[in-house]
């Protein structure tokens, strides 16, 4: 290693042991000032991610009739996503802790999907409704009834399957 290269190792070593006892007040106000920007920061809330599930519910339940086994999976899949951020953002509620008892009935449906039986389907879809219920039963939200839905949610999407 040529000396001058050495030489200026040891003196920005030297430059920042001496530099990092002025800045620790400084980048402790950095800090401060970024939880503050942290704590505004919006988070939805548990009604915002239920609102999601009872939408991706509905749809689940049009793309399964009509065997779009490739939307109904998605769908799933965007229950489950919904579910995780719960148990992220919403860790604080006390109503997350029963969240976990809406696992075994998607499975069910993640089965029916797999075996492309909608007879399946309509049970394992019935079971989901049904502990849906179960948890606002459990936490004080009884009066939050969830169906099997009548009409799609959204008139502008096609449920029916595209390779039929």
């Amino acid at each position: 290693m040529p000396p001058k290269f050495g030489l200026c190792i040891l003196l920005f070593i030297l430059s920042a042991c001496n530099h990092s006892g002025q800045d620790t007040g400084s980048m402790q106000a950095q800090i401060d000032t970024l939880q503050k920007k942290l704590d505004k920061t919006y988070k939805p809330g548990l009604g915002e991610f239920m609102s999601g599930i009872q939408v991706h519910h509905a749809k689940l339940w049009f793309a399964g009739q009509a065997g779009n086994w490739s939307l109904s999976d998605f769908e799933t899949k965007e229950i489950r996503e919904a579910i995780e951020n719960i148990q992220t953002y919403c860790a604080d509620r006390p109503e997350v802790v029963s969240i976990p008892m809406i696992k075994p009935p998607l499975d069910s449906i993640d089965i029916a999907i797999a075996d492309k039986s909608i007879s399946r389907f309509k049970s394992s879809f019935n079971l989901l409704t049904n502990i849906c219920n179960n948890c606002h039963r459990a936490t004080k939200h009884e009066f939050n009834i969830i169906q099997i839905p009548s009409t799609p949610p959204f008139s502008n999407q096609d449920f029916q399957n595209p390779s039929k």
